[in-house]
This record gives C-alpha cells, sequence and structure tokens, in this order.
C-alpha cells in the first residue's frame, strides 16, 4: 500500500468528516421542545412589598429587610382565578414566583424561617407553591418555578454574595449556600415535576463563591427546563423585556451559558445585547430565545402590582403585536401577571387577558388552507381564488432548525409573485403584508442542512 493511497484514502475520509460535520444542526431536547410548543408563558409576580401599600422600588427592595412580614394578609386568595384567567388567554405554562429579592419563600420550608411558617395567615400552614401548583394540574397548564438567590434582603445578599472578604461574611457565605441548596431540594424533591425551573439573574454555582443548585435540578428534575447558571442555559433572555424580539432570531447559540451582568462575555452583551436577540445560525447550542414583558407595561414596567396602575396595562393590540414579534419570531412570550394585595389577579388584568386569548384563537384557529411537507419546494393549493393577507410556517424543529433561506410565493392572476425572503423559520414564523388574491402558496427553500422538513404552512385572511 503505497504514500499516494494512503493519502487518498485519508483525504476520503477527512471529506466525509467535514461534509457530515456540515449537515448536523443542534437538535433540541424534549423540554425544550415542550418549551417553545407552548409558545406562550405566564410569570406570576408575588412578593411581601406588594402589602406595603407603598410604590415598588427595586434598588430599595434588594437592600432592606421587610419591617412586617404579617402585612401578607389576602383576604380574598383564589390560586384558582389566577390560573383559569391564564388558561384562558390561551398560554400554557405558569411560571410562579417562590421567592424574589426580599428573600421571604412562598412555600412551606425547613430550610429558612423566612417562609410560610412564619405568618399568622392560614395559621403558618399556607403553602402558595403547592396550592400553584395543584391549581395548574387542574386547570391543563404546565407548572414552572422562579427561584431568587442573586438578592435576598433577609440574608443581606447582594448580587449573589454577602458584602466583604472577612471571616464573618464567609461563614455567612457558606451559611447561605447551604440554606439555598436544602431549599432547592425541598422545591425539587417535595413537588412534583417542574416543566421549568428560573433562577432569577442566574445563579452564581461553586465556582463563583454560590450555592450548587445545577446538580440539585439535575438530580430531582432531569426532564426540566433550566434556566439559568454560568453552566447551564436551556433557553436564553431575548435581549429585551418588551415582549419581542427582531427578525431573524434562531434558536442556536454559540455559547452553552449567557451569563449574567458582569459574569456575561463581553460578545453576548455587545451592541445592545444582539447576539442574545437574534441567536447564531451557526452555533453549537440549542437555545431558542424567551421574549418578556410585564402586562402592565404600558407607560410602566409593572412586574409586582402597586396601587392605581391599571392604565398601564397594554392595550390589546399592543398584545397582539407582541404576540407576532415573538411567537411569530420563533420564540416564546413571557407576560408578566400581578396579583394583589387581595390575592386575586385584578379583574381589568383579567379582562385583558380574555381578551388577548380571544383575539389570536380568532386570528388563527380556522387557516384559509393548510399543509405540509419535506423538500426544497412546499406547495400550498387553495380550493379557490381568494384573498390572503398572512402565512404562518412551523418548521419540523425536532429536526433541528435545518432551513437558512427560503421564499414564500403567491399565484396570481398575473403569475407568481414574491411576498417575502427570510432565513430563519425555526418554531414559527408569521408573516403579515397586504392583502392578495392567490390561487396558490409556495415554499421555496433556497438554502437548508440537510432536507428541510415542514410542519406546517397556513394561510389566512384577517
Amino acid at each position: 500500500m503505497n504514500n499516494r493511497f494512503l493519502l487518498t484514502v485519508n483525504l476520503f475520509f477527512f471529506l466525509c468528516l467535514k461534509i457530515g460535520a456540515q449537515h448536523q444542526v443542534p437538535i433540541p431536547t424534549p423540554a425544550q421542545l415542550q418549551w417553545q410548543n407552548a409558545e406562550l408563558a405566564a410569570l406570576v409576580c408575588w412578593d411581601m412589598h406588594v402589602f406595603d401599600g407603598e410604590f415598588y422600588v427595586q434598588k430599595e427592595v434588594r437592600i432592606t429587610p421587610v419591617e412586617d412580614y404579617n402585612t401578607f394578609n389576602p383576604e380574598n386568595y383564589d390560586m384558582d382565578q389566577w390560573i383559569k384567567a391564564i388558561r384562558d388567554a390561551g398560554f400554557k405554562i405558569a411560571i410562579f414566583t417562590v421567592s424574589h429579592e426580599t428573600g421571604f419563600f412562598f412555600h412551606q420550608s425547613n430550610a429558612t424561617p423566612y417562609s410560610m411558617k412564619a405568618l399568622s395567615w392560614q395559621d403558618g400552614k399556607g403553602d402558595i407553591l403547592r396550592d400553584f401548583k395543584a391549581s395548574c394540574e387542574k386547570y391543563g397548564i404546565l407548572p414552572g418555578v422562579y427561584i431568587g438567590t442573586r438578592w435576598n434582603a433577609y440574608y443581606g445578599i447582594h448580587d449573589f454574595k454577602v458584602q466583604g472578604d472577612s471571616e464573618f461574611s464567609r461563614n455567612r457565605q457558606a451559611y447561605y449556600n447551604r440554606t439555598i441548596e436544602k431549599i432547592v431540594e425541598e422545591i425539587f424533591a417535595n413537588y412534583g415535576e417542574w416543566a421549568m425551573v428560573w433562577f432569577d439573574g442566574g445563579a452564581h454555582g461553586p465556582e463563583q463563591g454560590g450555592p450548587d443548585v445545577l446538580s440539585v435540578f439535575e438530580k430531582y428534575q432531569p426532564n426540566g427546563l433550566f434556566y439559568h447558571n454560568l453552566q447551564r442555559a436551556d433557553i436564553r433572555w431575548g435581549g429585551s423585556e418588551t415582549g419581542t424580539v427582531p427578525y431573524p432570531s434562531w434558536g442556536t447559540f454559540p455559547y452553552r451559558a449567557i451569563g449574567a451582568g458582569e459574569s456575561a462575555k463581553k460578545e453576548i452583551g455587545a451592541n445592545n445585547f444582539q447576539l442574545l436577540k437574534k441567536g447564531d445560525p451557526d452555533g453549537v447550542y440549542y437555545m431558542p430565545a424567551m421574549s418578556d414583558a410585564p402586562l402592565r407595561g404600558k407607560g410602566g414596567h409593572d412586574w409586582f402590582w402597586e396601587p392605581n396602575r391599571e392604565h398601564t396595562i397594554y392595550p390589546l393590540d399592543d398584545l397582539v403585536n407582541m404576540y407576532y414579534n415573538s411567537v411569530g419570531y420563533n420564540t416564546t412570550l413571557i407576560m408578566g401577571l400581578t396579583p394583589d394585595p387581595e390575592g386575586l389577579l385584578p379583574q381589568p388584568d383579567v379582562k385583558r387577558l380574555k381578551e388577548f386569548g380571544d383575539e389570536i384563537n380568532r386570528r388563527f384557529s380556522n387557516p384559509i388552507a393548510s399543509t405540509s411537507g419535506a423538500g426544497k419546494t412546499i406547495n400550498l393549493k387553495l380550493l379557490e381564488r381568494q384573498i390572503i393577507n398572512q402565512v404562518v410556517v412551523m418548521e419540523d424543529i425536532s429536526q433541528g432548525e435545518r432551513v437558512r433561506t427560503f421564499e414564500l410565493e403567491g399565484k396570481t392572476s398575473k403569475g407568481w409573485r414574491t411576498i417575502f425572503k427570510g432565513s430563519v423559520i425555526g418554531h414559527k414564523f408569521i408573516h403579515v403584508f397586504d392583502d392578495i388574491e392567490v390561487t396558490r402558496m409556495r415554499l421555496v427553500i433556497k438554502s437548508a442542512i440537510g432536507t428541510p422538513k415542514i410542519k406546517k404552512i397556513e394561510v389566512h385572511k384577517n
């Protein structure tokens, strides 16, 4: 066997490996698929400062312990009312803030005294997290839990840490870390499965001097979505709190985690978080963006209830536009909801949520025509010539995001007309355009990695 032959064989295998590598795309986990299929998630924000009657100032809440935690007395508390409103809005996931910056935990904890056991309310036997989980199961909503460890006014934790470098501060930090590990074990081990877990601002791990929450999660919640710390992020923040992302927003990302604050890589925060907003088509990790915004965000930014703030509830048109620029751009929309001191979602909020759910259902539940298929060209034939102004395209992302560039075309009385030229389709792409009368639609995929698999093409008229 001569050297020339060996060289030829090696070159052949090198080219095969290179071609194979070029056709590999990151594949989402079942939890990530469930997350993107849900499309709409509610983040229910409650904390002790809701009950003090004062306007929420975040920088003060982070450093000021609550004066009297027994101001917590929601006399008309009705968890089913929260979750029913979430269901009626079309949300498929609900996430509850079991703790936030005051450091109070809304579950029955043996690891921290600053929890439901301390309250006069319900004789210290209440458990908001338990009620939340049960109501989600009752109404068919996937449950998630949001855990704040970065700020804790009760334990004196500021941006993950006890301030200072004395023996006292080191001992306090070690105590806090052990406490958090015990708390998350309670939440993960005692309440069944969570569809997703969200650590506020990320969670410092042992390498950064923080608690080891990831190993606890992986032990007790192996099927859940983890968001996030410096070791792992299953989804990524969409770069703003407007409930929108720009187009394109790829579901892939070049880094395994996104960091938080000063721990984030410079290239992630550069150019106003463009990498978070748009992702990277060549990213080796599947990590879709989420688009988050509070429902009370018009002329304000209220993640938590405050008195006399109904005027900040987004108008319906704004919410619909948010949907198009989040769900319609391959991300999951997270809407912040705010129970009041009575223990109810305020009626104006409930009304707007119902209007939103009804409007999205009206727009998308009855397509004029739909189809699916694989390959470079997918044709959709209408029963008759009709006016359309909206197209929905969904890729089968269980096989990864394969489409790289595409065109949408409609057949008019004057022949084929290009309606849109784009790049990412991902879980869902929605395009709205001026009325056009067509007999056929087609998706022409100009470039792809492997064989494109299209789950659905729909046309609508609104």
